[in-house]
C-alpha cells in the first residue's frame, strides 16, 4: 500500500470516482437522499480522503456511501463488497496481539492496515448498520471495532451473516483465518 504520498495521479484519480460513480448509480438504496455531484465535489475537496477511497476499492472493499451528516457536513462511506474484503484477510486484530505471538503469526493486524489506509474499523452499530442494506458477510466474517474492555481481557469482536440473521462473536485478538477480514468506515 502507498503509505508515503496520499494523492493519487489524476488517471487513478478519474478511474476511482468513475467506479464509484457507477456503483451509487447501482445501489440507491444505500443512499436514497443523496446527489453524486455534491459527494464527487466532496471527494475531489480532500485528495487525502480519496486516496484512502483508493486504498479500500484496491484491496476489495468496493466502498460505496451510506450516510450523510447534517450536522458535520461530512458523507460516510463503507465497505460494501458481498463478503470480507478479499486482500484484508488473515489479519490478527491488533499490533498487541501481533507482538505477543511466538510462531505463525499473520502478516500483520486490522487495526493497524486501517491506520495506514486511512480508515477505521467498523463499530458493531455500524455493522449492524450496514446489514440492514444487504447481505454481507455470507461466508465470511469480519473483526469489528473492539471495546476496550473486552479488548483488555484479550478478545476482539467480529461479525457475519448466517440463517437468515447477523451475529456478532468474540475470538483471542491473536486470532486469525483466511475467510476472516475487516470491513471500514471513511467519513469525507
Amino acid at each position: 500500500m502507498n503509505s508515503t504520498k496520499k494523492e493519487l495521479p489524476a488517471e487513478q484519480r478519474e478511474e476511482l470516482l468513475r467506479a464509484l460513480k457507477t456503483r451509487f448509480e447501482k445501489n440507491m438504496n444505500r443512499h436514497r437522499d443523496l446527489e453524486w455531484d455534491a459527494i464527487q465535489a466532496k471527494l475531489e475537496a480532500n485528495p487525502e480522503k480519496l486516496w484512502s477511497l483508493s486504498e479500500m476499492e484496491e484491496t476489495g472493499g468496493a466502498p460505496d456511501v451510506v450516510a450523510y451528516d447534517d450536522r458535520t457536513g461530512e458523507y460516510t462511506f463503507y465497505d460494501c463488497s458481498a463478503e470480507s474484503p478479499k486482500d484484508r484477510r488473515s489479519l490478527c486484530y491488533d499490533r498487541e496481539a501481533l507482538e505477543s505471538m511466538k510462531a505463525h503469526k499473520p502478516q500483520d493486524s486490522a487495526l493497524d492496515v486501517a491506520d495506514a489506509m486511512g480508515i477505521e474499523l467498523l463499530t458493531e452499530e455500524q455493522y449492524q448498520e450496514l446489514q440492514q442494506l444487504g447481505a454481507f458477510d455470507t461466508k465470511t466474517s469480519s473483526w469489528i471495532k473492539t471495546p476496550s474492555a473486552v479488548r483488555a481481557l484479550g478478545g476482539a469482536l467480529f461479525g457475519d451473516r448466517r440463517f437468515g440473521r447477523v451475529f456478532m462473536y468474540h475470538n483471542g485478538a491473536d486470532s486469525y483465518y483466511a475467510g476472516r477480514g475487516f470491513r471500514g468506515v471513511l467519513r469525507v
